[in-house]
């Protein structure tokens, strides 16, 4: 690109993280080397090869991402089932429910307050 008077790369114009970033895509792409440069356009299927390794690594951070959504959840249920434990004990200690009726009403006071 002329600019001023002078050529200049345009990749010089790119902010210093986004040069590393590229600088790692491309020689990460280099894998397939042997690939693209056999390519009538290898700029273009080079381009390709980089896509397709961004997509590759963007899968395999949604598989882990999902490991770890599952692993909360987890977490979280549990959690809810120990507060629901707590909850029962403690209306069960302070009303001394003895009767059928009296732990069903325990067990809607529960389910109430589960709700906050």
């Amino acid at each position: 690109m002329v600019f001023f008077g002078e050529e200049r790369d345009w990749k010089e114009d790119l902010c210093d993280d986004i040069k590393i970033d590229m600088a790692e895509l491309l020689e990460i792409a280099k894998r397939n080397r042997c690939a693209y440069m056999q390519a009538e356009d290898v700029k273009v299927a080079q381009l390709w090869v980089a896509l397709a390794e961004v997509y590759k690594h963007q899968r395999k951070i949604e598989s882990r991402l999902e490991k770890v959504e599952a692993a909360i959840k987890a977490i979280s249920q549990m959690g809810e089932a120990a507060k629901r434990d707590a909850l029962r004990k403690k209306i069960v200690d302070t009303f001394k429910a003895k009767t059928p009726e009296e732990k069903e009403t325990v067990e809607k006071i529960v389910d109430t307050l589960m709700e906050f």
